[in-house]
């Protein structure tokens, strides 16, 4: 097919998934209803309010480790022994010479026994303005299920989102569905990569579609204890007819579901059951993750075994390991680009690094123009004295005419959500500005607590991305970088609201 009728046939498809990214809000995120119409303010959490305490585990039997398919993590260090040599060590950890050698400050090949070598991770090369590794001639990999598992699952479909994945072409959550935001994003990556087939340089990368992860005790510092579940009312008695005019029974409610008042006096938003957790953790889908793992008990236990997408993880135990942003040197220029509101694409050196889904907190929010990237804030937590965001409506009095203003109820102090991966901004806070000297926007770029469902409920704060990406997008943007706008499609009419 040639490139011209490519684009001809690509672009109806990405116009259609770029309309479907910028999302028609149905809801609320659940436990902030209310809360949706205050103002809020971001700031820090102490580091030590960052996990959960837990009880310490008994010392578990001895058990033959996990032997994951494919390696779970690309950071490492590789200690010299005889006979090794700067490619052998290369092609063993799935870098390039000059990524080992850029990342150890080595001048030349030549290496010492004893000699500790950094093994930089991909954001790591990303940074030191090094090309990713070159498709490697190795077996494809096998679109197939691993044993048990995902009967259901399109494994060709999974194997390109994970290639993606691991080249910073994120697609939100892993579901193994084919699509077009799917499309879309596959024809982006070829656009800017120069590939013929993105299916065909996935095979030649990933040796495996899937990994494995063991859940640790150390994980539950993230996880919420379960509440108490709330049972279904007992049914009527056979043969008994319910009594005409009777209220109907009430519904079983979500046990899992937050709400606000627990989401305040709570010490940290943590995920809400391990899936949740494990899913973050491998950028996937709950409802793929229980594809994949069928026989995973419902309320899985510390050392239960997973079958995970293979990504480079999101290790929320070391997301805020300094620094937090680059810091570049002459001749390296970060840009950004947010189009149409539905993704971010940085670029380092006018070369694609990194493409990210994104959606609005709230119908109607977007910016225009050029604005800048300012600091980030790790663990941030919200606080609110419940002052309305709209001021409230003048009333009239209907015998008098006089008008009155509505009652909103202000606190006398401060009331905060906490930090944590389900604070409705997610684990990190970059702040936005689009003057010069720079003026602290109130809505800035930040995590989630509702991945799949961000471009579909509205909630607090201002532009979102998954927990996974704003950790990968914030080691990408330094504070200064230029972030322009970009429309390609028309927006749908939305109720006038600021905006930049």
């Amino acid at each position: 097919m040639s490139h011209g009728l490519f684009r001809r046939i690509l672009f109806p498809l990405l116009a259609l998934a770029s309309a479907r990214c910028q999302g028609v809000i149905t809801g609320v995120e659940p436990g902030l209803q209310d809360a949706v119409r205050w103002k809020w303010q971001v700031t820090n959490s102490p580091e030590n309010d960052w996990g959960l305490d837990v009880p310490e585990p008994p010392p578990a039997p001895e058990t033959a480790p996990v032997t994951p398919s494919a390696p779970a993590s690309a950071e490492n260090s590789h200690e010299v022994r005889r006979g090794d040599a700067l490619i052998r060590i290369a092609k063993k950890s799935g870098r390039t010479v000059a990524q080992i050698r850029a990342a150890n400050g080595l001048k030349s090949d030549t290496i010492r026994v004893g000699d500790i070598l950094r093994i930089p991770t991909i954001d790591e090369c990303i940074a030191l303005g090094l090309p990713p590794e070159p498709p490697r001639p190795a077996r494809p990999a096998k679109a197939s299920s691993p044993a048990g598992a995902g009967a259901d699952v399109d494994w060709d479909t999974l194997l390109v989102q994970v290639f993606l994945d691991r080249e910073n072409f994120s697609s939100g959550p892993i579901n193994a569905k084919p699509g077009p935001d799917f499309q879309k994003l596959a024809y982006l990556y070829q656009t800017y990569r120069g590939s013929g087939s993105v299916a065909d340089d996935a095979r030649a990368a990933i040796r495996n579609v899937t990994s494995g992860y063991r859940l640790r005790p150390s994980d539950f510092r993230f996880i919420a204890p379960p509440k108490a579940e709330i049972k279904s009312p007992e049914p009527a008695p056979a043969g008994k007819t319910p009594v005409k005019g009777a209220k109907p029974p009430p519904q079983a409610k979500d046990p899992s579901a937050p709400v606000y008042d627990e989401m305040t006096s709570s010490p940290m938003l943590a995920y809400r059951s391990p899936w949740e957790f494990i899913a973050e953790r491998f950028h996937c889908d709950e409802k793929l993750l229980r594809a994949l793992n069928p026989a995973v008990r419902p309320v899985p236990p510390a050392d239960t075994e997973f079958v995970v997408p293979n990504v480079v993880p999101f290790e929320i135990e070391k997301a805020f390991a300094p620094p937090i942003q680059p810091v570049l040197g002459p001749g390296h220029v970060v840009t950004a680009v947010i189009t149409d509101v539905s993704r971010l694409e940085i670029f380092l050196n006018d070369r694609v690094v990194g493409i990210f889904p994104i959606a609005s907190a709230r119908p109607g929010l977007r910016g225009r123009g050029t604005w800048r990237v300012l600091d980030a804030i790790p663990r941030p937590r919200l606080v609110t004295l419940r002052e309305p965001r709209n001021p409230p409506k003048q009333v009239s009095t209907f015998y008098t005419g006089e008008s009155t203003p509505q009652k909103s109820e202000v606190l006398a102090a401060p009331e905060y959500l906490p930090a944590g991966p389900n604070n409705p901004v997610g684990i990190v806070w970059i702040n936005l500005a689009k003057t010069d000297p720079p003026e602290i926007l109130p809505y800035g770029l930040h995590g989630t607590s509702v991945p799949a469902r961000m471009s579909s409920l509205s909630g607090i704060g201002g532009f979102r991305m998954t927990n996974w990406d704003i950790a990968r997008a914030v080691r990408l943007l330094p504070s200064g970088a230029s972030l322009y706008w970009k429309q390609s499609v028309a927006p749908a009419p939305v109720a006038p609201v600021p905006s930049g």
